[in-house]
């Protein structure tokens, strides 16, 4: 058994040693998660502790799932909850379908264009929230804002927008899709350069129009990138942007019915109780309904296509 385990290790020293470049070119990466990842992870029994600084983290005393009862338990739980999951829904939904239009269209193109379009179109990713947000300010002042300018001159009134959350949904929609679409097209894309052109040139020959190489070749090749990016999207729909809710909005509370996500909600309730232990509370409650819908989003799709789940 010693002789096994020896030459098992002697095996996998020689494996690293080979591929030692690709080893280093990982570490960063590697580093990374252990730092923020892995070595937090003590911090799971926070939201079953009355954090006290005096106390420090191991003598603070326990309090069961009273953290979760005041999460839970406010008037705003159900409100958080639904707005986080509903616009997270839709920016996976949106982000998905635009992301893909986008790669389809570049993969059109001559190869010469592609690069002025591509950073065209990641050029906004690269772009803060703070900065977005300023740009709808412009846009949506009430005073000198481009959009009531417009109205004004189609005799209309002049509308509050960061008084009145009924067109937010959209405005948020719009400003996730528009700054992020960009970098998922480019990941389609990618996807698409690696299909065999063979495909494409047997279509052509058979008199296959462009519309049908995309139905019946780009997209059902392209559906396991789909599929992984999409699950990996699903196990994050209770973690809301916070630049985006935040900055965007402006944190005006007019706007918190159809803005305020658990990430706000708990970002705010932080910053004025100081309760540590509620804010952990939100954060593994957030991880573990995101680790279960991951699973249950996994089951249902090696239901349907087995060769396109994650596991």
């Amino acid at each position: 058994m010693a002789a096994g385990r020896e030459a098992q290790a002697v095996k996998t020293i020689r494996t690293i040693w080979k591929h030692r470049e690709l080893v280093v070119l990982s570490l960063p990466g590697v580093l990374f998660l252990l730092v923020f990842s892995y070595i937090p992870l003590y911090g799971i029994v926070l939201p079953f502790k009355n954090f006290r600084y005096d106390l420090g983290f191991w003598k603070s005393p326990w309090v069961g799932f009273r953290n979760f009862a005041f999460l839970f338990g406010s008037d705003n739980a159900w409100r958080i909850t639904r707005n986080t999951v509903l616009l997270n829904l839709a920016f996976i939904l949106v982000m998905t379908g635009v992301a893909l239009a986008f790669a389809l269209m570049l993969f059109e193109v001559r190869r010469r264009s592609v690069r002025a379009y591509q950073t065209a179109m990641f050029l906004p990713y690269f772009l803060s929230w703070v900065v977005v947000s300023y740009i709808f300010l412009a846009l949506l002042d009430m005073d000198r804002g481009l959009a009531n300018r417009i109205l004004e001159a189609l005799g209309a009134e002049p509308r509050l927008w960061y008084n009145d959350p009924g067109p937010w949904p959209l405005l948020l929609l719009l400003a996730n899709t528009w700054k992020g679409a960009g970098y998922s097209a480019i990941i389609y894309y990618a996807g698409l350069m690696n299909i065999d052109r063979e495909y494409y040139e047997a279509a052509e020959i058979d008199g296959a129009t462009r519309f049908q190489q995309i139905r019946k070749i780009s997209i059902p090749l392209l559906s396991p990138l789909i599929t992984i990016l999409f699950l990996l999207a699903i196990g994050r729909i209770l973690y809301g942007n916070f630049d985006l809710f935040y900055n965007l909005t402006r944190n005006s509370t007019l706007l918190y019915p159809a803005t305020d996500v658990i990430d706000t909600f708990v970002y705010r309730a932080l910053r004025v109780t100081g309760d540590i232990g509620m804010s952990s509370a939100a954060g593994i409650y957030q991880s573990v309904v995101g680790f279960f819908i991951v699973l249950a989003a996994n089951l249902v799709v090696r239901r349907i296509h087995p060769e396109n789940s994650l596991f």
